[in-house]
């Protein structure tokens, strides 16, 4: 892959054809994509997240706002290297990343879906966020919709908060639900759950946690 005939690429096709731009600022990005040889995959609080065919082991990852935030998330891939239970960072320009493809199934997803999450892939992104944490990094915000499996394994996917200080108590919260509910209950047979049930369950663990944390003030 050559990364600078992949970033032309980016600069002529795809950057002049989208629009990112939102309603709310605690809403996420909202995309709008004009172009004819790139699709859009997924976006987020800060950034639309894109795929070319021609380069499928590859996504773009263009910030719409916060471009503060991508040098600080440039810093972390930086400080990541190239590490199995992450991407790795390949280039950038002034408001993109060139990321590697993870492939597989969010967590979030799995339950809707009645896939099978096996303990490995949990130990995997324990072993990932270790591995972050020995590298100077401060895992945050690791929760369902940004760690996948894929063949079993589990990987982290998005690691844009990994800079920010304080204790994160999301990934340890989903732990502990994974091996009390779901290990004795949903595991070995994993009847799909509907989309509204799981969802009901995240936003009222968020309102669980905003309640507690200002009890804790």
């Amino acid at each position: 892959m050559d990364v600078n005939v992949l970033k032309n690429l980016i600069e002529s096709e795809l950057l002049p054809y989208i629009n990112l731009s939102v309603e709310n600022p605690y809403d996420p990005i909202l995309v709008e994509n004009r172009s004819s040889s790139w699709r859009t995959i997924g976006c987020g609080n800060y950034a639309g997240v894109f795929l070319h065919e021609s380069y499928p082991e590859v996504v773009v990852k263009v910030y719409g706002r916060n471009h503060e935030e991508l040098v600080k998330e440039i810093e972390v891939y930086q400080k990541l290297g190239n590490h199995e239970s992450f991407s790795c960072l390949y280039g950038y320009g002034e408001t993109y990343l060139i990321l590697k493809k993870l492939e597989g199934i969010t967590l979030f997803n799995a339950l809707i879906k009645g896939v099978q999450i096996p303990k490995i892939a949990i130990k995997d992104i324990d072993d990932g966020l270790e591995y972050a944490r020995s590298v100077g990094l401060n895992p945050f915000d690791v929760h369902g919709k940004n760690v996948v499996m894929f063949e079993g394994r589990g990987y982290i996917v998005d690691v844009s908060d990994f800079y920010k200080p304080g204790y994160c108590h999301k990934w340890d919260d989903l732990k502990r639900a994974y091996h009390k509910i779901y290990c004795p209950l949903l595991y070995k047979y994993h009847p799909p759950i509907p989309f509204r049930v799981v969802d009901g369950i995240r936003k009222g663990y968020r309102l669980y946690r905003r309640i507690k944390r200002k009890l804790e003030k």
